[in-house]
């Protein structure tokens, strides 16, 4: 199997904090670092969360600003993806870091269960988020907690409200929502070939323990794989992972086992039709 694998680094989320494991990064700075360690390890995409100095979450646009200009600064060519998740703020707030343009943006398009709430994508919220993507030149990541939402993606596209085919990261393995079941993945897989064309490119995000788990189903079966601190803090029940660059090092042997170029981050670019001119590197 040839085709190059992108690999995505989420690299803080909204949950984990220094005591679940020091190397979280949570101020500005220290994203920016373990981001450029991470995108020399062979991560193409960024999947970005800020926090307040207390660790806990923010949709403070200004800090995605900050964080954005970094990468750029730092990680040139790499993809930037900032989460409009709802851990960090409710209604349109979730969306305010979108007039900076990245070039992804999480799209989650229908509520599900989580570990202690319910996670509420109500559908106008939904269809204002999917408008501020095109409007900014977004293109969205659509975050599959269930069945449903891939359907969903689906409807989206047919009516106009995702532009380009669908982008679609199956996440498995939160409590109370998708458990890891291989039959399960499986039948993503093949509903998101159905639905929207045999080579259109997926993602898969394991939570956890299932970090791994998910990686190799990704990887093996041809997509692409998300990885990094937001999803779990350990390399295994003993070892907490030292850094993001370690999480995405697993992926990269992954794809050496299973005979898959990582991708550069040019082929990324084109792989998710994304023409974002790209600045050069000073020097």
């Amino acid at each position: 199997m040839s085709k190059p694998c992108i690999i995505c680094v989420a690299i803080t989320g909204s949950l984990p904090t220094k005591a679940n494991n020091p190397a979280v990064p949570i101020t500005v700075a220290e994203q920016i670092e373990s981001t450029h360690e991470a995108f020399e390890a062979g991560a193409a995409i960024m999947h970005a969360h800020v926090r307040n100095d207390d660790q806990t979450p923010s949709s403070d646009p200004e800090k995605f600003a900050a964080l954005q200009e970094g990468v750029e600064k730092h990680c040139p060519g790499m993809i930037i993806q900032l989460s409009t998740g709802g851990r960090s703020g409710a209604g349109k707030t979730r969306g305010g870091m979108l007039p900076l343009s990245p070039d992804m943006a999480s799209l989650s398009v229908g509520s599900n269960n989580f570990p202690t709430r319910v996670y509420e994508n109500p559908p106008d919220l939904v269809d204002w988020l999917a408008s501020e993507m095109r409007t900014y030149g977004i293109k969205p990541e659509v975050e599959a907690f269930d069945l449903s939402h891939i359907h969903q993606a689906a409807k989206m596209h047919a009516e106009g409200q995702i532009i380009d085919t669908p982008y679609v990261q199956f996440v498995m393995g939160v409590k109370n929502a998708m458990p890891v079941d291989r039959d399960v993945f499986d039948y993503y897989v093949k509903t998101v070939k159905r639905l929207f064309g045999d080579d259109a490119p997926w993602c898969a995000a394991g939570i956890g323990a299932h970090q791994l788990t998910l990686n190799e189903w990704a990887v093996s079966s041809g997509g692409h794989a998300r990885t990094g601190l937001e999803d779990n803090v350990r390399l295994d029940r003993e070892k907490l992972a030292p850094s993001n660059a370690a999480l995405v090092k697993r992926v990269v042997d992954l794809c050496q086992t299973y005979e898959r170029p990582v991708a550069t981050w040019q082929q990324a670019r084109a792989i998710l039709g994304l023409k974002k001119e790209v600045a050069q590197a000073d020097g």
